[in-house]
């Protein structure tokens, strides 16, 4: 009966010890396991983020690359009519006053102060004077002004909107040292308006002199070949 006893309580013993040890190393397993799944949760929580962050850059993108081609579309089908004077004439500096009043009224209603205006009419180095110069009056305006931010803002939408067609060659502000809510301006800009077609001639082209005939009615001299390299 004892040695029953004894067997009972080493088989007791063994079951103990068996179970004791599986806790041990479900202990350790879960110490391993556990981490890994939090990091795996984790790495899937920032998947998350990334992919939430990577679409609404993509959405932004994609609204960028929209902008951009409806403002190409709205440049290309802008195309804006050449200034045509009311009362005809063929001086350039009556046909752009004209013109210019339409630019000075811009200048008025945003509370633009001009310091100085200089006019440069039918500049030669304009290409529509090099060019078609017969056909078109041209004016560069370089203009001095004073303002503040509220009021280049409008006045350059107002003048990228301007029903006709004009140049805008150069813009240069610069904040008053004194107030630098006050900005100083230099604007340059090139004004078109059609001559009148009555008025417009077609220059013919040069007769050629001698010295200028084509080369094919020319003798020519013809050089030797260079010998041929080994």
């Amino acid at each position: 009966m004892a040695e029953d006893y004894k067997v009972y309580l080493k088989k007791f013993k063994i079951a103990v010890s068996i179970f004791v040890g599986s806790i041990v190393v479900f202990g350790f397993l879960v110490s391993k396991i556990v981490p890994e799944i939090q990091r795996i949760i984790e790495i899937q929580e920032q998947h998350k983020t990334q992919t939430s962050t990577l679409a609404d850059a993509e959405r932004k993108l994609q609204g960028l690359k929209d902008n951009i081609e409806a403002k190409k579309i709205e440049n290309a089908n802008m195309v804006k009519a050449f200034f045509k004077p009311i009362n005809g004439g063929n001086d350039t500096e009556s046909v752009i006053s004209d013109e210019f009043g339409e630019i000075l009224q811009i200048i008025r209603v945003n509370k633009i102060k001009t310091r100085s205006i200089k006019y440069d009419y039918d500049p030669q180095d304009d290409n529509f004077v090099k060019n078609v110069g017969n056909k078109y009056h041209v004016c560069r305006i370089t203009a001095e002004m004073v303002g503040n931010y509220s009021n280049f803002e409008n006045f350059l939408r107002e003048l990228y909107k301007h029903e006709h067609f004009l140049e805008i060659s150069k813009i240069e502000i610069v904040p008053y040292q004194k107030n630098k809510r006050i900005l100083l301006a230099t604007l340059q800009i090139k004004l078109y308006a059609q001559r009148d077609p009555s008025s417009v001639v077609d220059t013919p082209a040069p007769a050629q002199t001698p010295a200028e005939a084509p080369a094919a009615d020319k003798p020519q001299d013809i050089a030797p070949a260079a010998p041929e390299m080994p």
